[in-house]
């Protein structure tokens, strides 16, 4: 019955929703091999780049460290990007991020350092291959499919992310999480369906579906999901078919949605027209952030 309060979403995914929300010049990222890479992907900027003022000022100061991680998936060269607190001693609880669906560009990586001044050990993943970042929505779309429709090949790129973190000297292997944006929301999910061994998952905006729904057996990590009440994607038959699927698996999960929100909220360069069916909500991000680090901080207490 609390479906049937929610606004009524359009079904038809316009051209602008498949644009995804981004008008945003192209993001410049590493080649992953020496030929030229295929149309909408671009060369990789250093790590250093992308730097605010306040995230310089902690780089400067000794407070914040950021660097490359070179990693692999059997034969396929990963790079992630990891953010810590240098002056922090002993271990602490680490957060895997996991990008939009243009790939490891600088929205993770800023979330990372977020996190990284939170106190965590923050690893943002990469799911495409080292370099492999789109710059126009037809490429991120092509990229992100073949992930959406090989669920497994989803679940072991996120779990070749975890193991990285895991692995981490500074990280508490207890008390690790992870967290998703769009296509990487949809990625925590996937771990968390997959029996990922970690305390939570939180989905920002992420896909709710999955192939197989009746496989899904009680998730090892607490999972919270915060979407857009407006978010064209998050009709109210995925979200009941999400709803059902959590409740018979025997879930511990929770469902926070935002009122006026839309697809991609928490992205600043989502833009600010919500007709579009993307869009950056203020409110909505300030509050999914906050419910995230409350979030955390109960899966966190519970593992101790």
């Amino acid at each position: 019955m609390m479906y049937q309060r929610m606004l009524t979403l359009s079904l038809t995914l316009s051209a602008a929703i498949l644009a995804m929300c981004l008008n945003r010049s192209a993001v410049s990222v590493a080649e992953n091999t020496k030929e030229s890479q295929p149309a909408g992907i671009a060369k990789a900027m250093p790590a250093a780049k992308g730097l605010d003022s306040a995230d310089a000022a902690a780089v400067a100061s000794g407070r914040l460290a950021v660097s490359p991680v070179a990693y692999k998936d059997g034969d396929q060269d990963l790079e992630g990007y990891t953010a810590y607190d240098p002056t922090l001693k002993g271990r602490r609880p680490g957060i895997l991020i996991v990008h939009e669906w243009w790939g490891l560009n600088d929205y993770p990586k800023h979330r990372a350092r977020q996190l990284a001044q939170l106190g965590y050990v923050a690893f943002a993943a990469d799911i495409y291959g080292k370099g492999v970042v789109a710059d126009n929505a037809e490429a991120a779309g092509k990229l992100a499919g073949q992930y959406r429709s090989d669920r497994e090949l989803m679940r072991r790129r996120v779990n070749a992310a975890l193991a990285v973190l895991k692995a981490d000297p500074r990280v508490d292997p207890s008390r690790i999480a992870a967290i998703g944006y769009c296509f990487g929301g949809t990625c925590v999910l996937e771990l968390a369906r997959g029996g990922g061994d970690l305390a939570g998952v939180v989905s920002f905006h992420g896909g709710l579906d999955t192939p197989h729904p009746e496989a899904t057996q009680k998730p090892k990590s607490a999972i919270l999901v915060c979407d857009g009440a407006n978010d064209p994607y998050a009709t109210p038959d995925v979200v009941t078919a999400f709803w059902q699927e959590m409740k018979r698996c025997g879930a511990d999960w929770q469902l926070n949605m935002y009122a006026d929100a839309v697809h991609s909220f928490t992205n600043p360069d989502a833009g600010n027209d919500p007709s579009k069916g993307a869009a950056y909500n203020a409110t909505a991000d300030k509050r999914s952030w906050a419910d995230m680090q409350q979030f955390l901080n109960r899966v966190f207490a519970e593992t101790k």
